[in-house]
This record gives C-alpha cells, sequence and structure tokens, in this order.
C-alpha cells in the first residue's frame, strides 16, 4: 500500500475569548460549527458531500460539547448528513490530535477529503456531581468544576503527579533555573509580538469572526503591558519565592479552529494552491508533574521522522501554557534559533482554549509558511498528565 501525501488547502480559527468574555455566550458546539462552516464556504468549488469525515478535538467534553461535538458541528453548519464526525481528546493537544488522525486517514486511503479541528469553552465548561455510592446520603456532596486540571482524581495516583497544572510549571521553572524576570520577559514578547501581527493584518486570512459577537481580535492581548505591570502580579501557585504568575502563564479562554485536509484527487476538487504538506508527527509521554516538558522528545522525534533539523525550521509554533514551560522547551533545544518561535505571539497573549489549541497552531504554521513561500514549519504543544505532541509541515 502506498502512503499518499497529504495537504493543508486551508485553516480557520476563531478570534480567542477570554474566560467569561465577548464569546462566554456561544456554546461550543455552534463555535465548532462556525469554523467548520466557514472553512466550507471558502472552498466553494468542493462538494461538502465529498468531505469524508470530520475529526475534532475537545479536551472537556463534559458540557454542551458532549455527545460527539465533531458530529454536532456538521450537521448545525448544515452540511450533508452523510458527512460523519469523531472528537478525539488528548488534553491541550486534542485539536493537533484530530488533525493527525485526518492526515492518518487520508495517507492510508481511508478518506480523500477531511476536517479537522478542534473546540472549546472553558467558559461553559459545567459543575459536575459524581452519583453517591449509596443511595439517599444524608450528607453534602461536591460540585466538581470541569474548566481546568484534575479532579475526581483517582486516589491510586501517586501525590507528586496530580500537583496543579502551574506547579508543575513551577517544577520546570526549579529544574531550569528560570527566574521571575525571564518569564515575564517572554510573556511580555509574546503580548508585543501579537499585538503588532495583528495590527500589520497577519491575522486577517485565517481569523473569522462570530456573527453578532462584537469580537474581531483575540481578547486577552495586552498592549500596554510592561516589565513594571508584570512585576506586580503576585506567584498563583507558590505565595512564597513562587514565580508562574497570571501575567506568565496562558489565561482560561474560548475558541474553536478547524483545517481543511487533502489529497492529490481533493486537491484537484478544491480547485486551490495548498497552504502546506503534512510530513510527520510524533507523540512522546513524561512525568505528568513535569508535563511541561513533554514537547521535548517529541519534536526531535518528529523532526528525525521528517529528515529535518532545527535548523531546517523557518518557523515554529510551541503552545505557551506557562512561560516557564516554554522556555524550558527552549534551554533544551541549544540548536533551535528562537528568533523562528511564535512570530507572531503565543498562547500567553492569544489564548489556549485547550481542545482548539493545537489546531490553532498547525494553522499557524500553515498559513506562515504560505506567506514564506517555502521552508519547513514545526507546531508543539506540552500536554497535562505528561505527554507531548508535534507535527511537521512543509511548503
Amino acid at each position: 500500500m502506498s502512503i499518499r501525501d497529504v495537504y493543508i488547502v486551508d485553516a480557520v480559527r476563531t478570534p480567542i475569548g477570554k474566560f467569561g468574555g465577548a464569546l462566554s455566550a456561544v456554546r461550543p458546539d455552534d463555535l465548532a460549527a462556525h469554523v467548520v462552516r466557514a472553512l466550507v464556504d471558502r472552498s466553494p468549488a468542493l462538494d461538502p458531500a465529498r468531505v469524508d469525515d470530520v475529526f475534532f478535538g475537545d479536551a472537556n467534553g463534559a458540557g454542551e460539547d458532549n455527545r460527539d461535538v465533531a458530529r454536532m458541528a456538521v450537521l448545525l453548519a448544515g452540511l450533508p448528513v452523510s458527512v460523519p464526525g469523531v472528537t478525539v481528546n488528548r488534553l491541550c493537544g486534542s485539536g493537533m490530535e484530530a488533525v493527525i488522525q485526518a492526515a492518518r486517514a487520508i495517507a492510508v486511503g481511508d478518506a480523500s477529503v477531511a476536517i479537522a479541528g478542534g473546540v472549546e469553552s472553558m467558559s461553559r465548561a459545567p459543575w459536575v456531581l459524581q452519583k453517591p455510592e449509596r443511595a439517599f446520603p444524608a450528607g453534602h456532596q461536591q460540585l466538581h468544576s470541569t474548566t481546568l486540571g484534575w479532579r475526581m482524581t483517582n486516589p491510586r495516583m501517586p501525590a507528586e503527579w496530580t500537583v496543579a497544572l502551574g506547579e508543575g510549571a513551577e517544577l520546570v521553572a526549579d529544574k531550569h533555573a528560570l527566574s521571575r524576570e525571564q518569564q515575564d520577559a517572554f510573556a511580555l514578547a509574546s503580548h508585543q509580538k501579537a499585538a503588532e501581527a495583528w495590527a500589520k493584518g497577519l491575522y486577517d486570512g485565517e481569523v473569522v469572526p462570530y456573527g453578532g459577537v462584537d469580537l474581531a481580535r483575540d481578547e486577552c492581548i495586552r498592549d500596554s503591558t510592561s516589565m513594571e505591570a508584570l512585576a506586580k502580579l503576585k506567584p498563583s501557585f507558590r505565595p512564597d519565592g513562587g514565580t508562574v504568575t497570571a501575567g506568565n502563564a496562558s489565561p482560561l479562554n474560548d475558541g474553536a479552529a478547524a483545517l481543511l485536509l487533502v489529497d492529490e484527487a481533493g486537491l484537484r476538487e478544491t480547485g486551490r494552491e495548498p497552504l502546506a504538506r503534512i510530513r510527520a508527527s510524533a507523540v512522546t509521554g513524561i512525568e505528568p508533574q513535569l508535563f511541561g516538558l513533554g514537547p521535548v522528545q517529541a519534536v526531535r522525534r518528529a523532526l528525525d521522522k521528517a529528515g529535518r533539523g532545527f535548523a531546517d525550521l523557518t518557523t515554529f509554533e510551541l503552545n505557551e501554557a506557562f512561560a516557564a514551560q516554554s522556555l524550558g522547551c527552549l534551554a533544551e533545544w541549544p540548536e533551535l534559533d528562537p528568533a523562528v518561535v511564535n512570530p507572531r505571539g503565543g498562547a500567553i497573549a492569544i489564548g489556549h482554549p485547550l481542545g482548539a489549541s493545537g489546531a490553532r497552531l498547525a494553522g499557524a504554521v500553515a498559513h506562515q509558511l504560505a506567506a514564506a513561500g517555502s521552508g519547513t514549519g514545526l507546531a508543539a504543544l506540552c500536554i497535562g498528565v505528561g505527554q507531548g505532541l508535534a507535527l511537521v509541515l512543509e511548503r
């Protein structure tokens, strides 16, 4: 069996909304449907019935995104009912996992045209109540927030594995001796680059605002922030001597992203020039508390599979879950030129809607390669509970 080339024809995303912000009134299945519909509309030569499958990442799935949000997106977007959909969950890597699974289906001939993406509404993530162990309990019952992080943790899990995500970032800062000032400077650069990219119109070709919502730009970008302002924020996880703050960590967010993937036959049907070609991917595991360093080996493996090295990269979208986490990864890639990393800002400024972020990163790399005309790009994320995911694209 021959392996087919897989092309990214197009990629779109919503502006990323802040927790409780402009997109908080929009259901996650509607967010997903919006980017699916926008993606289809941007390729009018392609019959929507030709979409063989829709893959969507979703890290929560406990609320309105239940019942296979990918299939809900297909139906709500008005695609033919013959188009199926599957939802995948690799936590923060879910959107990229959807892209990889769609690409794999095309590569082996199971599909010719596929949509892949991700969605998350952290604002609308519900509280959940476990069923009591016996009927008619007399005592109080506990509600668990599903917005982020560990909950209903299995008591058999070692305590060192189940620390808060921010404490995991502090552990990475400890490991690499990363100062508060280094982390704040990284965060400031993220905001500056994102604000500049928006001002230059660099996101105009991929961002599709949600109708009826007053949000044209990513909501968490702080154009006027400064090292002085960031320095005033208190540590969030270690009150005494901590370095991780709300200012040097990604916020809680709402948003969706989607990509159109095709083989050669599908490419002819769209009548479009592809943005990029998918070259390789890799996933790895690491100690859960050191999840922030998950991308380190995943990136190396993906580059090896692609027959490329760090010197070949023209752009690299590394998800900024925390400044400490990103800086820790960069410290373990001494061959990498940091100038190619997140040239248009990262998640600290743009936002991190969990299930959507991987698809956002993949789409960002594809658009940047298309703008450059050629090159090799890479997208990678750390993943809670200790995983890393990486994707190599070329043009």
